[in-house]
């Protein structure tokens, strides 16, 4: 029998994803190349949190730790059963990752097949995406794009981060295996200590990036590192001290969450600073789990607008990059007179309609995949592996960026 248990369920932390996938959607709206192009004057949204955006990816890492380890890291974690845990895992990720990675498929066949170019329903092709080819396309279905085997992204870019996450369940599920054997828990959170910490001095030490966004080369390590974080995020929080004033617990979230948006903004001016991203999300998060009742942030985190959004994320994520390709397509399309245009209305205007309009296309997509694919595809795969139990809520996933 499976260990696997659902623990009372910590709504903020959902909202927290939904928000998060809005972010990395607007944080590639507003860097596109394309956009860039047409839209000179960005308005409002061309901020620094916005433009460093895609560091969130890091915490959807830190947040499926947290996950994992409130699921898994139980008393009788004896009864642990590997082949059972990445069943679910793969059944949590793989249908929507192989739907759209056809679709971009048929896309790009239909684009060359169909003469679609020459017809002048799509004008000219953009940046993104163009490193797509038969041997890219094998890696993404097993998903391995993002193991260091091709130096680009490709495809359904984003899902470069579903590459290394889940390999690090896989990692997760081994470790737990050991301290089965060992009947320690003690010997998986050495384990937990090592990768992150040992990950973190190999990015910064050895491959000493100007800042922490691989993504297809060392992205395994950038997920060991924030996977695990959330996972010791778990244990500090069960250390914490259960007397701590409301007023106290209050305040600790909303310096927490102050210093989360203002720590991503400061990465663009200061990118040495993204390596330790990773550690102020875990705070975050582990405040959001350890006072769960205090007075403000759970509160305003429990409207139901973002716990719609948190239920979505996945799709809003593995979906965004298709939407936002069809949106440069469109942009390129009405030409720069159009743009113009809205601009002599209002300067900034363009921009923020092209935003709306991705955005809501995204969250009606996401609908759509979510109800259609999502779940149908996670029930359909667990039956395929003789009936896992019962469908588990998404640990966290996305990108930083939709290409390199």
């Amino acid at each position: 029998m499976p260990v696997h248990r659902e623990k009372e369920h910590v709504l903020t932390l959902d909202s927290i994803r939904g928000i998060a996938a809005v972010t990395v959607v607007i944080h590639h709206v507003i860097l596109m190349p394309t956009f860039l192009a047409a839209f000179p004057n960005r308005a409002w949204i061309d901020c620094a949190f916005f433009r460093s955006g895609g560091f969130m990816v890091d915490l959807f890492f830190v947040l499926s730790g947290i996950v994992m380890s409130l699921n898994y890291l139980q008393p009788d974690f004896g009864r642990f059963s590997l082949r059972e845990f990445m069943a679910r895992r793969f059944a949590r990720v793989y249908p929507l990752h192989i739907v759209m990675l056809l679709v971009l498929l048929l896309f790009r066949l239909a684009r060359i097949g169909l003469g679609l170019v020459m017809a002048g329903i799509v004008v000219t092709a953009p940046a993104a995406f163009e490193v797509n080819n038969g041997y890219s396309f094998f890696l993404n279905v097993f998903l391995l794009q993002s193991v260091g085997l091709v130096q680009y992204l490709s495809w359904n870019a984003p899902s470069w981060s579903i590459s290394v996450e889940f390999y690090t369940y896989l990692v997760f599920g081994l470790m737990l295996l050991a301290a089965q054997r060992f009947n320690s828990l003690a010997w998986f959170y050495g384990g937990a200590v090592a990768l992150a910490v040992g990950s973190w001095l190999i990015l910064t030490m050895v491959v000493a990036a100007p800042q922490l966004d691989v993504q297809f080369d060392w992205g395994l390590l950038r997920c060991f590192t924030s996977f695990f974080l959330g996972v010791l995020a778990v244990k500090a929080v069960e250390a914490l001290p259960r007397d701590i004033s409301p007023a106290l617990q209050g305040a600790i979230q909303l310096a927490a969450v102050v210093a989360s948006v203002a720590h991503v903004a400061l990465t663009e001016a200061h990118p040495w600073m993204s390596y330790l991203v990773p550690v102020t999300f875990a705070v975050l998060l582990g405040s959001l789990l350890a006072f769960p009742r205090a007075a403000v942030v759970p509160g305003m985190l429990s409207i139901r607008p973002l716990l719609w959004l948190g239920e979505r994320s996945y799709s809003i994520y593995m979906v965004h990059a298709f939407v936002v390709l069809l949106a440069e397509y469109f942009v390129r399309a009405v030409g720069k007179h159009a743009v113009a245009s809205l601009e002599a209305i209002h300067p900034g205007l363009a921009p923020t309609l092209n935003l709306l309009v991705v955005l809501g296309a995204v969250l009606a997509l996401s609908q759509l995949t979510y109800r259609w694919i999502e779940l149908p595809g996670s029930r359909l795969v667990r039956n395929i592996f003789h009936g896992v139990a019962a469908y588990s809520p998404a640990p966290a996933e996305p990108s930083t960026r939709l290409s390199s």
